[in-house]
């Protein structure tokens, strides 16, 4: 195990470098974290050494800290947000009645005491020399020592003493499936520092970002629990419980009371783990030698959905791999946890006690985030949609592959709840911080659906070859890097030939919608003149399909001026013919075919449906 462990550290090093440009840096963390837990009172005591290297050219005076623990007490900001928000999470209030009126209740503000959380930092010194530390809220500021120049190193070390609070929000003890410890945000966490400065951010339940970096975790607990999560177990021939080699027989003696368990997680951006004493452990070969880690509870209803998962996922991380790049690490693990489903570095907590198709979903989608977070490690509170929509088009991809009957177009249901949002006037630029949303709604269907229709859509504007090359090119470019929109635009650039600043502009800067109509259909002696509309303010190449009454078909295809760009026939057994191209200003586009009007049956606006349309009632015309 240590020599693979260090083989895939050189060659995840030596690929960041070698992708790396001078132009681009990111700061990397080395950290070494030793934790006892106290399982009776949920509190859990650690030291933690930060090597800290600063690749930037910036001289650095203070750093931040995530304490994300902190956002579980009563008047937090996270508990603020959820009393404020018109539709909180419902897994995050209570709901009661208050003169008669039903009225949802943050669970955060009625937490006892015993039931918060907390991440409390005390003995902070820099290289030995004590740094002066201030706590607001989930962030912790600390002024240095002596500050840290460009491109030199400097060691933290710290104390802290948590407080595991009831499972509300992602992290917590005693989910509502009975597992005991979700340690999901759960040390403090060195805050981002990048190009566009720090990324402080204070922890009101939305998602994270990171640096990258090395972690050697030792935990300590009772000996009844079993441990699940990042990175790989360095001692698993003296814990056992399903990790150990072939055939080694694991022997604790009776009056061992706690066991420490010791985690090495190479070139990741953060550090979960789960445990539990109930917990049953499988393991399964994936692709390429992957190990794929199951820990469930032992629920007889539920056990047979966890074992048919297994070979399902094993399927689904080979489509992945197929599809976007090879999983880079040696190891995943799906575990019961957590409040729904949440990706973690080489882990994800999930709930496990509803159906298989359930399971299966949320694990596809999970699972789907080791590419695009936790390789492709963008700002999910800046660029949500970069991670979860990404992801959702993989995972609706990835199903569909291996389904046992294949629809024909497997993302209908994002562009059907992003043209709900689209016409409900609720609509907010992708640019929006995640934490600005009005809605939680919005912001799921602006980070998830939004952002599965952005690379969809790119099959419609460049061809399904062109952008499964931009989704290659991407992650070989960009993995173990903080890739931002720009790069996934200039990957589709460069694989395909096409101008798409307007595009990233538009659909992303803006809430500018498509919206195009068949404005008229005129006869014109025997042939017939047509007559195409732009009515949204963003603009989109055309593919137009002429059905005549005799059943041939005829595609058309209208280039759009400001790509530059043609894109290949994507369906070469329909005779096409390329037009002259539509310039933006232009509000109308008019052509002729060489057929009466008589003879046309219908005509048809994008028939692929990939063209994100809001208002599709005038995109067909019939006789």
């Amino acid at each position: 195990m240590k020599k693979i462990i260090v083989f895939a550290f050189l060659t995840l090093s030596f690929g960041t470098a070698f992708a790396q440009n001078n132009a681009y840096w990111q700061q990397h963390v080395d950290y070494k974290m030793d934790v006892t837990m106290d399982v009776k009172n949920y509190k859990y005591n650690g030291k933690q050494e930060l090597v800290y290297t600063n690749n930037s050219s910036d001289t650095l005076k203070k750093v931040y800290y995530h304490l994300y623990n902190n956002a579980f007490q009563p008047g937090s900001e996270m508990d603020a947000r959820v009393q404020t928000i018109k539709d909180p999470d419902a897994r995050m209030v209570n709901k009661i009645k208050v003169d008669g009126k039903d009225v949802k209740e943050s669970r955060i503000k009625t937490l006892k005491p015993n039931e918060i959380g907390y991440l409390n930092i005390t003995n902070f010194k820099q290289d030995g020399v004590t740094a002066a530390t201030k706590t607001a809220g989930t962030i912790l500021e600390v002024t240095l020592a002596k500050p840290i120049l460009p491109n030199t190193k400097t060691t933290f070390t710290l104390d802290f003493a948590g407080q595991v609070p009831v499972q509300i929000r992602r992290s917590g003890r005693n989910n509502v499936e009975g597992v005991e410890l979700s340690m999901a945000q759960w040390y403090p966490k060195m805050a981002e520092f990048d190009f566009e400065g720090w990324h402080a951010d204070p922890y009101i339940a939305r998602e994270f970002h990171g640096v990258w970096g090395n972690f050697d975790v030792n935990i300590t607990i009772d000996k009844d629990y079993v441990l699940g999560g990042t990175g790989y177990l360095q001692n698993k021939n003296e814990i056992g419980y399903g990790y150990q080699d072939a055939g080694v027989v694991i022997s604790i003696p009776k009056k061992t009371k706690t066991l420490t368990w010791h985690f090495n997680a190479p070139m990741v951006h953060d550090f979960t783990w789960a445990a539990d004493k109930e917990y049953i452990h499988d393991v399964v070969k994936g692709p390429n030698n992957v190990d794929l880690h199951f820990l469930y509870k032992n629920n007889p209803k539920y056990i047979q959905n966890w074992k048919n998962l297994q070979p399902k996922t094993v399927e689904l991380m080979n489509v992945y791999n197929q599809t976007v790049g090879d999983y880079p690490y040696k190891q995943y693990s799906v575990i019961q946890g957590g409040d729904g489903g949440m990706e973690y570095a080489m882990c994800t907590l999930i709930l496990g006690q509803g159906t298989f198709e359930g399971l299966l979903g949320v694990t596809a989608h999970e699972m789907a985030h080791s590419w695009f977070q936790h390789v492709l490690a963008s700002n999910e509170l800046k660029h949500g949609w970069m991670d979860e929509g990404f992801t959702s088009f993989l995972e609706d991809f990835g199903s569909n592959e291996i389904a046992d009957k294949k629809v024909e177009n497997p993302f209908a249901g994002a562009y059907k709840n992003y043209y709900s949002m689209a016409n409900s006037g609720k609509e907010l630029p992708q640019t929006t911080h995640a934490d600005r949303f009005d809605e939680n709604r919005v912001y799921s269907i602006t980070s998830y659906s939004k952002g599965e229709v952005f690379l969809a859509q790119l099959i419609y504007l460049v061809g399904k070859e062109n952008l499964m090359k931009t989704l290659k090119k991407y992650y070989s470019d960009f993995k173990f890097k903080h890739p931002t929109p720009n790069d996934i635009k200039r990957s589709a650039e460069r694989v395909s030939g096409a101008n798409l600043d307007w595009y990233l502009t538009d659909w992303t800067k803006t809430t500018n919608t498509i919206d195009y109509g068949i404005k008229s259909v005129e006869e014109n002696g025997d042939q017939t003149k047509i007559s195409l509309e732009r009515i949204g303010r963003m603009a989109m190449p055309i593919d137009l399909l002429v059905e005549y009454t005799d059943g041939t078909m005829e595609s058309f295809y209208i280039p759009l001026r400001m790509m530059n760009f043609e894109k290949e026939n994507p369906t070469p057994a329909i005779k096409r013919t390329v037009l002259s191209d539509w310039a933006w200003a232009f509000p109308t586009k008019e052509f002729t075919i060489a057929k009466a009007k008589s003879s046309i049956k219908k005509i048809t606006i994008d028939p692929s449906g990939l063209m994100a349309d809001v208002k599709q009632e005038n995109n067909v015309y019939k006789q």
